[in-house]
């Protein structure tokens, strides 16, 4: 496990990259999206970087649009692809709740929970008929435009776990919100009972764990889920694939998978990838996003914010640093989703963004 230290020296190397807005590109001079850029505020709300975090909020407060979601892509604080995703917006609300459970700040709530419902309300709009969330909406001209009709399982199972964070916060905030539990009931149903509806990726590996993160599936389905794909994406001594037929392990993957597994009770499995991940740190606490085995070749050549952030939320949860360890157990979020049936004679409906992997 790594040190108080350790943790320190790699949310220092977040801040490191961290722009004068608030934004926290993929890495430096790279671009900004919200998922990824709220997944490191969580990890520097973890390390005591408070100031940090705050800016971090400040940004994505500062930056939702009048429908309620944000452009997918910023380059040096400019918009460079205006679409809104889904997943994206919906991952405030895991950070709020998130932040809630580190600091129990009813101030620093109130002040997100509008921006939250906005998102939310955005979301579920996007719902498909079989379940699953239009992965995102094209904008042009200022405006939004088309809906893609597809969903993305990775994705949408990260979709649910916000609702669950959302409807926690509603309960919170003393404003209950009907319409986001049906979504969830009907997303939740999809996500264990149609995944054939949703997009293929079954190469990237997010599509296979994703559903036991986004607490979608558990206990012995969960299990099954994730031995059925074992051997396909893990590999040992090194982590997780980021594509099952690339022979290119990823930290961020790896440390999400171990998410899954603590989250399962599975402490073994997960406490030995956390340990085989670590040959991607530096001294200094960076992190390399991959490795490209058998050649040993760090790839690409850049160290991730998002990285280190996911090492962060592992190392928490393993050890239950601070009650923000729960944050996909999902303990202290409001109870699981009744799964709701719908008819679905529908068409089909990774990193999370535009339907390709993150670190692709």
């Amino acid at each position: 496990m790594l040190t108080s230290g350790e943790i320190a020296a790699s949310a220092a190397s977040i801040i490191a990259m961290q722009e004068p807005g608030g934004a926290i590109p993929w890495t430096t001079g790279e671009h900004t999206d919200v998922w990824n850029h709220l997944e490191s505020a969580m990890a520097l709300t973890v390390a005591d970087e408070h100031a940090a975090a705050e800016r971090a909020f400040a940004w994505v407060l500062a930056g939702q649009r009048p429908d309620g979601s944000w452009p997918m892509k910023y380059v040096a604080g400019e918009v460079e692809d205006a679409s809104g995703e889904t997943n994206m917006s919906a991952y405030l609300a895991v950070a709020v709740w998130h932040h809630w459970l580190v600091r129990r700040d009813p101030a620093f709530v109130a002040r997100c929970w509008p921006t939250v419902r906005r998102a939310l309300d955005w979301v579920v709009s996007m719902q498909l008929p079989f379940g699953g969330i239009a992965w995102a909406q094209e904008w042009a001209d200022g405006r939004p435009g088309t809906v893609h009709q597809d969903a993305l399982l990775a994705a949408s199972s990260s979709v649910h776990q916000a609702l669950r964070a959302g409807v926690s916060l509603a309960e919170l905030m003393d404003e209950p919100q009907p319409e986001w539990e049906l979504a969830g009931g009907r997303l939740r149903h999809a996500l264990r009972e149609h995944r054939e509806q949703f997009l293929d990726k079954s190469t990237f590996s997010m599509d296979w764990y994703y559903p036991v993160l986004g607490g979608a599936v558990r206990g012995h389905e969960a299990d099954a889920l994730l031995a059925a794909r074992w051997d396909d994406f893990v590999v040992p001594d090194l982590g997780v694939r980021c594509v099952s037929t690339d022979p290119w392990v990823t930290g961020a993957e790896t440390c999400e998978l171990v998410l899954a597994l603590e989250a399962l009770g599975d402490r073994e499995r997960a406490l030995a990838l956390f340990a085989d991940v670590q040959h991607l740190r530096e001294d200094d606490g960076r992190y390399w996003t991959g490795l490209v085995f058998p050649e040993g070749v760090n790839w690409p050549a850049e160290h991730s914010t998002y990285t280190a952030a996911a090492v962060i939320l592992a190392a928490d949860a393993l050890v239950d640093a601070t009650p923000g360890a729960d944050i996909m157990r999902g303990r202290t979020m409001v109870a699981p989703f009744e799964p709701i049936a719908l008819e679905c004679g529908c068409p089909s409906a990774d990193r999370l963004s535009g339907g390709t992997p993150r670190t692709a």
